[in-house]
């Protein structure tokens, strides 16, 4: 199977990769060498793979994503929605880090 080429610049890049994802279980993720990003909706695996091994300098064995809903909320007695978003899980090749509590 063929990779696809991403053709993204340095802006594109840090656009994709929003904010990492920092809960109870993308912290047990991290003893497997996982990391979880916010990505856009929009973002392809290809293209989040890219992004991470430019910015953080590492080498992407993995990516998962998936969509999450935006839940229902009321706000003042009146009903709203939160936004839905897509999270990122990048496995990284043994020996590579990324230290998500530091700043890009």
């Amino acid at each position: 199977m063929e990779k696809p080429v991403v053709n993204l610049d340095e802006a594109q890049m840090l656009t994709i990769i929003r904010r990492p994802v920092v809960t109870e279980k993308s912290t047990q993720g991290s003893e497997h060498n996982q990391v979880t990003f916010r990505v856009p909706l929009e973002a392809t695996k290809p293209e989040i793979k890219a992004a991470v091994e430019t910015i953080f300098k590492v080498k992407v064995k993995a990516v998962n994503t998936l969509r999450v809903q935006g839940k229902t909320k009321l706000w003042r007695g009146r009903p709203g929605k939160r936004s839905d978003f897509k999270k990122a899980v990048v496995t990284l090749v043994e020996g590579n880090t990324i230290d998500v509590t530091t700043g890009i």
